[in-house]
């Protein structure tokens, strides 16, 4: 892969080399890494990021989640999964379908959108089972493609990625559907969850596993000119950094990472720390909440997981980790919640090192705050972001701005 191929990437997808570590996380900002003035008001500020974001799901959506984009030009193109029945969203849901928004960002007036794959589809090459269609992630691959993933999800059966391409040009989606693949130690899979539980167990794990889902989460950063992702088995509660490979269809583990295996570590964002060590943060389920961090030397063998006195009161859901003009940006959801809805507080803070950390954004809205993203484009720092109005999930819009 040539320079100018990363260059282009490197323009859509998130730049991450987070100098934070374990020990070193506080809240106490010291005079000279400071970086906001005394008087800033982290949640003016975030009111103002909220007033100016738009809706970008289709008129007949009742219930959507989990969005990613990549911004190309002067347009955003947003994939999330959507279904037209009822608000919420579920894996087990037939009608779960995913779709791409395309926005201008000069006016963020909604261009286009298009659902790409549902349940039973036939393309020209395959036809697709029947159940939900979920978890979409989007990168772009040329000057002319954007690549499309997603995770079909039919019933209690093995779910299988695919990639489906779209022509910028065309604004229009290719008419064939591709099976991503997964390589683990012992070779190269279709990407399955069952391939996936073998390598953790190869690896040491010895939970009791479902082996249903296997999802790409925190996605498509680049380090040392290498695309790395997380990939997440939510209901087992598994975690690995994989990397991707440069034809873009082939997720090779690098390392699992699920200690303590007592507790449930998912959807977790990883970084590099400025020694070279890699650092995770996972959401944690079950009876207990919160974030969890865990480090490694080589991204292959992982300490067990332990919490952080810098991020108290976590909540289980998407946290971010990002680093813009130098900046970094860490974002995690909060327990808190406003007038009884949950995932209502979102926090981003800032650092310079990090290590000292400020509170620059705090999201409190009745409409949810939940699994943003973040993205820096032409030196704008944009997001997506899930809300709603009146399901206690309020997963029912997507939602695009600009956060800086």
């Amino acid at each position: 892969m040539t320079l100018s191929r990363f260059e282009l990437m490197n323009k859509n997808v998130a730049h991450f080399l987070l100098g934070i570590s374990m020990v070193g996380l506080t809240s106490a900002a010291e005079p000279s890494q400071n970086l906001l003035p005394p008087d800033w008001d982290p949640k003016m500020a975030a009111d103002k990021v909220m007033a100016g974001l738009v809706n970008t799901t289709a008129p007949q959506v009742k219930g959507t989640h989990d969005a990613e984009f990549v911004c190309v030009g002067d347009r955003a193109f947003i994939v999330s999964e959507a279904n037209d029945l009822q608000p919420g969203e579920n894996a087990m849901w037939p009608h779960m379908y995913v779709t791409l928004s395309v926005v201008n960002l000069k006016n963020l007036a909604v261009e286009k959108i298009i659902p790409f794959a549902k349940s039973g589809q036939v393309f020209e090459n395959a036809t697709l089972p029947k159940g939900a269609c979920f978890v979409p992630r989007i990168i772009q691959k040329d000057a002319k493609t954007l690549r499309c993933y997603f995770s079909e999800s039919p019933g209690l059966k093995q779910t299988q990625t695919w990639f489906i391409d779209f022509d910028i040009d065309r604004m229009a989606f290719e008419n064939q559907i591709h099976k991503a693949k997964l390589k683990t130690a012992v070779g190269i899979f279709d990407m399955q969850p069952q391939y996936f539980c073998d390598d953790a167990v190869a690896q040491g794990l010895k939970k009791p596993l479902t082996g249903l889902p296997l999802f790409i989460f925190d996605s498509f950063k680049v380090f040392d000119g290498r695309i790395y992702v997380t990939l997440n088995n939510f209901s087992s509660g598994l975690n690995a950094l994989a990397k991707l490979n440069d034809d873009l269809d082939t997720f090779e583990i690098i390392g699992h990472y699920n200690e303590p295996q007592a507790l449930w570590l998912t959807e977790s964002s990883v970084n590099r720390l400025p020694d070279g060590t890699w650092m995770a943060i996972c959401r944690q389920d079950g009876e207990k909440r919160g974030y969890l961090f865990t480090t490694s030397k080589d991204g292959k063998t992982w300490i067990s997981a332990e919490p952080s006195d810098f991020v108290p009161n976590g909540a289980n859901s998407k946290p971010t980790f990002n680093k813009f003009n130098g900046i970094y940006y860490l974002g995690w959801q909060e327990a808190s919640y406003i007038n009884k809805v949950g995932r209502s507080v979102f926090n981003i803070d800032v650092s310079r090192d990090g290590k000292t950390w400020e509170r620059k954004y705090r999201f409190e809205s009745e409409k949810s705050f939940q699994y943003p993203s973040f993205h820096e484009h032409d030196g704008s720092i944009w997001l997506t972001v899930t809300q709603g109005d009146s399901d206690p999930s309020r997963k029912e819009r997507i939602m695009f701005g600009k956060l800086e």
